[in-house]
């Protein structure tokens, strides 16, 4: 008789992560509106920051009367490279643009896809030293809104900050969050994790299935466990790990091979018995669905999947898999046969202790649409054909 994976639903409330992270995603609501967020580093000095991606000269000028200081633009050093403007050692750079700090010619240094001509920069200087915290924060923040990662800031130091700080903030209805929150924010949510629903869920390749909900402490999006079949967690669970993809997963995109994946994947574990699928709340490698539509769009004018994320200021692949292994070790599982052809989902996952006893492959037939696409995933992101 095997034994039965164990799950306990556990109260969120109850997670010691809860006010960084509560406050991490109200900034991160902040910011999608528009608004100015009130960034505080270890020194205690403020950064000022509103996203690049939709600033409006109203916005930008509130920032600049707020800190009494000319505001600037972050950008990633991958998306300066792109531009053409030259290389940096630093993974995000400062853009010295004075009184051309417009909305669009912000948006055309921003948006690869914003029509806009390079006699434009003229004046514009790119510094390489290294940010303050809160700067790099900034971009982070804007990453984990799922905005293209570009901000404009403006510093106050800590010998400058307003007298009566916490009366500042509210009478300017300013939120207040901390640097070192932003950048703990993903492994804080993963570790937080807790089950909160589960229930059987009887899919057409795999009757026995259910499916477990889990949820970050800040009440964040979830993650899901799909359980097939009865796995025993004393032997090497056959595991898929696979990052949702509205395109390929719901409505059939053939430019990607993820709907294949998914479908393929329930079908296999169901035929070897048992198994659980680890579906993960990361669109497009980590970037977002809408800025994943803005990758699509780059690749119809020639470039791969992985220079399209890397021209909207992206890594080539921003996805994490600690929330992977949280899930595995709530449900009691260490050792598992990892179903994928991408060797780097598997020393990431030995990374975060779990025991990858077997690589198991999972790929699938190409079409005209996807060709490209597989093609780049084997060069350029070391996967497995």
């Amino acid at each position: 008789m095997p034994h039965r994976l164990s799950i306990t639903l556990t109260e969120t409330e109850t997670a010691a992560h809860t006010p960084s992270l509560l406050t991490v995603d109200r900034a991160i609501s902040d910011l999608r509106r528009g608004q100015i967020v009130v960034i505080e580093d270890d020194s205690g000095a403020l950064t000022l920051t509103l996203a690049s991606e939709g600033a409006t000269k109203t916005a930008i000028q509130r920032l600049k009367s707020l800190s009494n200081h000319q505001p600037h633009l972050i950008l990633t050093s991958t998306r300066v490279h792109t531009l053409g403007l030259g290389q940096f050692k630093n993974k995000a750079v400062c853009v010295e643009m004075g009184k051309a700090l417009r909305p669009d010619l912000i948006e055309g240094l921003v948006n690869p896809l914003a029509t806009i001509s390079k006699n434009d920069f003229f004046d514009i200087t790119f510094s390489d030293v290294p940010l303050q915290s809160g700067e790099s924060a900034s971009v982070g923040l804007t990453k984990l809104a799922r905005l293209i990662p570009s901000s404009i800031t403006a510093r106050i130091e800590t010998e400058d900050k307003p007298e009566n700080l916490d009366q500042w903030l509210k009478d300017e209805h300013l939120l207040r969050v901390k640097a070192a929150d932003i950048f703990g924010y993903e492994e804080m949510a993963a570790r937080s994790l807790r089950a909160v629903s589960d229930s059987q869920v009887p899919l057409a390749d795999a009757p026995n299935t259910k499916i477990v909900a889990f949820r970050p402490a800040d009440g964040g999006i979830e993650h899901f466990a799909i359980i097939i079949g009865t796995p025993d967690p004393q032997d090497p669970v056959l595991i898929r790990i696979h990052s949702e993809c509205f395109t390929g997963d719901l409505v059939g995109s053939l430019r990607c091979d993820c709907g294949d994946q998914l479908r393929g994947a329930i079908k296999s574990i169901a035929d070897q018995g048992s198994g659980i699928l680890l579906y993960l709340a990361q669109e497009g490698r980590g970037i977002g669905l809408v800025n994943k539509l803005r990758a699509y769009k780059l690749q119809d004018t020639g470039v791969d999947t992985f220079d399209a994320n890397e021209q909207l200021g992206f890594d080539a692949d921003e996805r994490v898999y600690l929330p992977a292994a949280q899930m595995l070790s709530h449900l009691g599982v260490n050792k598992v046969r990892l179903m994928t052809n991408n060797p780097e989902k598997v020393s990431v996952l030995k990374s975060c202790n779990v025991d990858v006893v077997e690589r198991v492959e999972h790929a699938f037939e190409t079409n005209k649409h996807n060709e490209p696409y597989i093609f780049a995933k084997a060069t350029k992101g070391g996967h497995y054909l």
